[in-house]
């Protein structure tokens, strides 16, 4: 049987990074680790093609080729997935869907033949099994949250390595924070399940084996040291592989604040390569942090939060959020003025969005204040429901928090506070791509751009005073270009 799996287009969103790319020549920032897990899941004797249009388009003989279409999509991926259906079912294809829109909202698509919702472990055999027999349903679910001990290595011959800026690996599923905006608990449950130790030593010689060397990987875990015994282990297990293997991976992932409170697992993470953590900040005001049942971060201090996390050696990607209902009219410039001091280069600021399967979801239909299903976009100025703010005041102080801290004397001042406290530990070596960014970065932006003199004065600073942060600055740099196009486009809709 011929199985083409399709991976539907991302918009140029924050976690697109699609300007960015163009200067390492990249195609796009990560591969479809769902897919590439269900393909190894599939009968053996089945051929199987990826498709991913954040790569390439989809062709009409693509699709003549397939006996059946598998699409997996998350929701802001939503416009594409319903294309792909739509010319898979023009060209006479069963369309098989699953993954996470598909599970949570179904009712935004037409002409699937066959949802396959939840966890594939367990919802992708009962499929299996009927197809073989011939007596497949529309619809196969469960609510089991399997153990993962059995899900198989992804299947990476599938892919080409080099179209993508970093590779992604799943270590754990599921959280045990219950925050009222994430639909994780939902989906994955409060009990992070992880993989054995083994398993994930595995993975990394999967990617070794078949070829990726010096590159990131991008360990997508709801909360990465939600399981804090077992990762402790994964930590120490995986500082001798990377030791073993002269540190062919640097390693990023993303994790509550809490990860502060425990140097134990950041020295292990440094001595991993971890060169970079996201973390859940949301709010600078402790009201609706704890309005939102984000009480782990209530009770923190935050700019010591990030302060810490950095002296280890690695970046900090904040999440943030405002139009959460304790939300004061000052909590515009409160976020601003905490997100230039601490130096948390890379700050995705989201309007918030209610999305089906979350306890805010719930509670907002309630009391009659949702409007319309989410985007998706972590980074729109479309709100999905009645704020307690005034609509107008909310949207216009998102849209001032975004060109305040992306405007490029804010951001660049931004990269140095975050290098004056920045100690880089990163044992990887500098990649060819890496040479070729800063040839293009220092003739787009140094002296293409109206901000050269930003660029050579960060650079200037950045070598005499902390040599080994200079790839990071360049880095930075280059990732200014791409939040500029998000900002202007978020700044632009009405």
């Amino acid at each position: 049987m011929n199985i083409l799996m399709v991976y539907p287009e991302y918009p140029d969103a924050f976690w697109a990074f699609k300007t960015a790319l163009k200067f390492i020549g990249r195609k796009a920032s990560m591969p479809p680790l769902g897919l590439l897990t269900v393909a190894s899941m599939l009968p053996k004797e089945w051929d199987k093609r990826i498709v991913d249009l954040n790569v390439r388009p989809l062709t009409d003989e693509q699709i003549a080729w397939a006996d059946m279409v598998f699409v997996s999509a998350m929701l802001v991926q939503s416009k594409s997935a319903q294309e792909v259906i739509n010319r898979s079912k023009a060209a006479g294809k069963k369309v098989v869907a699953g993954g996470p829109v598909f599970t949570n909202m179904a009712h935004l698509f037409t002409g699937v033949d066959h949802y396959v919702k939840g966890e594939a472990e367990v919802t992708l055999k009962p499929f299996l099994a009927d197809l073989a027999a011939g007596t497949l349903k529309p619809e196969y679910s469960s609510t089991v949250k399997p153990q993962l001990n059995d899900t198989p290595i992804p299947m990476w011959e599938l892919i080409n390595f080099k179209d993508y800026a970093f590779m992604l690996l799943q270590y754990s599923r599921g959280c045990p924070w219950d925050c009222d905006f994430c639909d994780i608990t939902g989906m994955f449950g409060r009990v992070p399940r992880v993989k054995p130790v083994e398993r994930m030593i595995a993975e990394f010689d999967s990617l070794y084996i078949n070829g990726y060397r010096h590159g990131t990987i991008f360990l997508v875990d709801d909360n990465f040291i939600g399981n804090r015994l077992h990762v402790k282990q994964f930590l120490k297990e995986s500082v001798v592989w990377q030791r073993q293997h002269n540190y062919p991976f640097q390693l990023t992932t993303e994790a509550s604040v809490d990860l502060a409170d425990h140097e134990d697992l950041m020295l292990l993470m440094q001595q991993a390569n971890f060169s970079k953590v996201f973390l859940g900040i949301e709010s600078v005001n402790i009201e609706s942090l704890l309005g939102c049942h984000k009480d782990q971060n209530a009770k923190r201090d935050l700019v010591a939060v990030v302060k810490k996390v950095q002296g280890y050696g690695m970046q900090v990607y904040g999440g943030f959020i405002v139009g959460l209902d304790k939300d004061p009219p000052s909590v515009f410039d409160k976020m601003i003025n905490y997100i230039q001091n601490t130096g948390v280069v890379n700050a995705m600021v989201g309007l918030l969005q209610a999305v089906p399967g979350t306890d805010l979801w719930n509670r907002l239909e309630r009391e009659g204040r949702l409007l319309e299903d989410s985007s998706g976009n972590n980074t729109s100025a479309r709100l999905n429901f009645i704020p307690q703010m005034d609509r107008e005041q909310l949207i216009a102080g998102y849209k001032r928090i975004l060109s305040t801290i992306y405007s490029s004397r804010n951001y660049y001042q931004r990269i140095w506070t975050f290098i004056k406290h920045y100690h880089p530990t990163s044992k990887s070596r500098i990649k060819l791509r890496e040479l070729v960014a800063v040839i293009k970065s220092s003739w787009h932006i140094g002296i293409v751009s109206n901000k050269r003199w930003l660029y050579w004065g960060l650079l200037v600073r950045t070598f005499f005073t902390k040599i080994k942060a200079v790839p990071v600055a360049i880095e930075l740099a280059i990732m200014g270009l791409h939040f500029e196009k998000v900002v202007s486009d978020v700044c632009k809709e009405e």
